[in-house]
Formats: structure tokens, sequence, C-alpha cells
């Protein structure tokens, strides 16, 4: 083989070094940390990203939760099926669409909300921990420009 060839050749493919590995590892990583750190134990992620949205965006239909959440319409119907089983949050038909239904915020969840947002910033500290500011810039940088890439 000539040093030519060499060079052109690729590396082998180490799956452990691949970026879609890296960040389900990192995801999951965070997901054992908000697990262990949320006040409440049987509220998942996607719940309390749910319940984030119908706090800061007000009533919301299964659409929109989606479009704000990135969530997908499968996982978002039964998301809220779980949290209006334990009261968290109210259903009811759109004044304009009887079709549409919109989710709101219970006073159960709010309640749910006003514990688990200073364990929410913890869990962010967790995940982070180790990371300098620099470090902490650059990886919300670089994540957002992964999410927000416009080309194909």
């Amino acid at each position: 083989m000539t040093k030519r060839q060499a060079c052109s050749e690729p590396e082998p493919y180490d799956f452990s070094k691949q970026i879609g590995h890296l960040l389900r590892r990192a995801y999951h990583r965070h997901l054992a940390i908000f697990q262990q750190n949320a006040s409440d134990p049987q509220l998942t992620s996607v719940q309390f990203a749910t319940l984030c949205a119908l706090l800061d965006d007000g009533p919301c239909s299964q659409a929109e939760l989606v479009q704000i959440t990135a969530i997908d319409q499968a996982t978002i119907r039964g998301i809220l099926d779980r949290l209006k089983a334990r009261n968290l949050i109210t259903m009811s038909p759109a004044s304009n669409d009887r079709r549409k239904v919109i989710a709101s915020l219970a006073p159960t969840g709010r309640a749910t909300l006003d514990s688990m947002i200073p364990c929410a910033r913890r869990i962010t500290e967790l995940t982070l921990a180790g990371f300098n500011p620099a470090e902490r810039v650059a990886i919300h940088y670089v994540l957002d420009k992964i999410i927000n890439r416009t080309d194909p």
C-alpha cells in the first residue's frame, strides 16, 4: 500500500464516536439525572416540558403543543392523557371548534411546577457539572445550531 492510499483510506467505523450515539448517551444521562432529582418521581421530562409550555403559553391545542415542545403528535396525546389522569391539566373543547381539544394547566399542575422548577434548575446544573462557563455557552450554541439548521 502506498502512502497516498493509506491517507485516503477511511478510518474504521466506530459507532461509539458518532454524533447520534453521543447525543443519545448524553440525553440518557440527563434523563437519569432528571429522574433522580425530580420533586415528583412520577413526572417525566416530556411531561414537565408540556406543563412548562402550558404555563408559558397558556391553554393550547394538541397541535400547538406539538409545535411548542417538538414532541410528536402521537406522543403528546399520551402525555396529555397521563397528565389529565393525574389532574395536572384539564381538557376542554375549543369554544370556536368543538372538535379541537384545549389543554390547560390545573391548579395541581401549577403546584407541581412550583415544586419542580427549582429541581429543574438543579438538574441542569448537575447535567452540566464540570463544564466551565465557556463550555456551557459552547454546548448551548452547538446544540442550537444542530436543532435550527435549515439545510437538508
